[in-house]
Formats: structure tokens, C-alpha cells, sequence
């Protein structure tokens, strides 16, 4: 209630009560009523109602729903298990598959490197004997270079020979000598 100043300055009547206070009203007992005896059957009335209801309420909705949703939970669980084992085994199988065409594919390039390694030992053999061939060809040809210049070096001893003998006793004796005698000493002075 609004009070106006002129309200509130004017005297309270003497003999009237007022709702406002709080003063207890006539015929109240002073019992909090949840625990007055009095009231006990309405109160036990309406918790077997409230009770029945939940109880109803429990048993036909809210029980089914989590009953259903702990189901689809339980088979979601399994399903996932049953795809993780799966996948596990397909995981397994790959891994197993890549194991195996590593150790061909390792198999394979040791076969590949043995067969290159005898490939090129078999052309550095080849180009050792084509070089040794060679060489060896050089060396023959050198041999019967030497040889044949050998052979001509002594055959033209004996005419060198003779040629300075003969120079050689122009200038001792001032006289020429014979070819045959030269000859014939050249010869007695090789087979001495």
C-alpha cells in the first residue's frame, strides 16, 4: 500500500488491527502445517497419487526411452567394435601385403645389382682383353720393328764396317784397298 505523507502523519486508530503486522489470525493453531496431524491423510492422499503418477510416468516413458537409448548405445559399441576389428584385420593384410612386395622389390634390385655388377665385369673384362689385345698387337709390331731394324742395322755393319776399314787404311797407308780384301777381312773379324 502507498502511503502519503499526510497519511502517515495522521493518528493510527487505537482500536484496529491491521493485516500488514503479521499478527497471527483468530483460530490459528501455531503447528508448521506439513506437521500438524491433522493433515496427514491428505498428505499421504496426494504422495500414493504423486507416487503413482511418477511411478507410471517412469515405467512408461522415461524407462523405455533410456532402455532404447542404452540398446542403440550397446549395438553403436558392437558395430564399432565389429568395424574396428575389421579395419584391424584389413590394416593387418595391407601392412602384411607392403612387408611382401618390400622384401620382392628388395629381391628384386639385389638381382638387378648382381645382374648390373656381372654386366660390368663382363664389359671391363672385355675392354681388358681388347686393350691387352691391342697392346699385345703394339708390342709384336714393336718387336718386328726391332727385329727387322735389327737385321738391317747388321747387315749394314758389314758395309759400314768395310767402308771405314777402307777410310780408316787410306789414311794409314795413303792407298786405296780392294773391295774383296775388305770383304774378307769384315767377314774373318765377324766370325772371330
Amino acid at each position: 500500500m502507498f502511503i502519503s505523507p499526510a497519511y502517515a502523519q495522521t493518528a493510527p486508530d487505537e482500536g484496529a488491527t491491521h493485516t500488514e503486522t503479521g499478527t497471527a489470525h483468530e483460530g490459528a493453531s501455531g503447528v508448521f502445517p506439513p506437521f500438524d496431524s491433522q493433515t496427514y491423510p491428505s498428505q499421504i492422499l496426494w504422495l500414493v497419487i504423486t507416487f503413482g503418477l511418477f511411478y507410471v510416468l517412469m515405467q512408461k516413458v522415461i524407462a523405455p526411452r533410456i532402455g532404447s537409448i542404452l540398446e542403440q548405445r550397446h549395438d553403436r559399441i558392437a558395430q564399432d567394435i565389429d568395424e574396428a576389428g575389421r579395419l584391424k584385420a584389413e590394416a593387418d593384410a595391407a601392412v602384411e601385403t607392403y612387408e611382401k612386395e618390400l622384401a620382392e622389390a628388395r629381391a628384386k634390385a639385389g638381382e638387378i645389382a648382381a645382374a648390373a655388377r656381372d654386366d660390368a665385369k663382363a664389359k671391363a673384362d672385355a675392354e681388358r682383353a681388347a686393350v691387352e689385345a691391342d697392346l699385345t698387337a703394339k708390342v709384336a709390331a714393336a718387336e718386328a720393328g726391332i727385329v727387322e731394324i735389327k737385321t738391317k742395322a747388321l747387315a749394314e755393319v758389314g758395309t759400314i764396317a768395310e767402308e771405314t776399314a777402307s777410310a780408316i787404311v787410306e789414311r794409314l797407308i795413303g792407298t786405296p784397298v780392294s773391295e774383296g780384301e775388305l770383304k774378307a777381312a769384315v767377314s774373318a773379324a765377324k766370325e772371330a
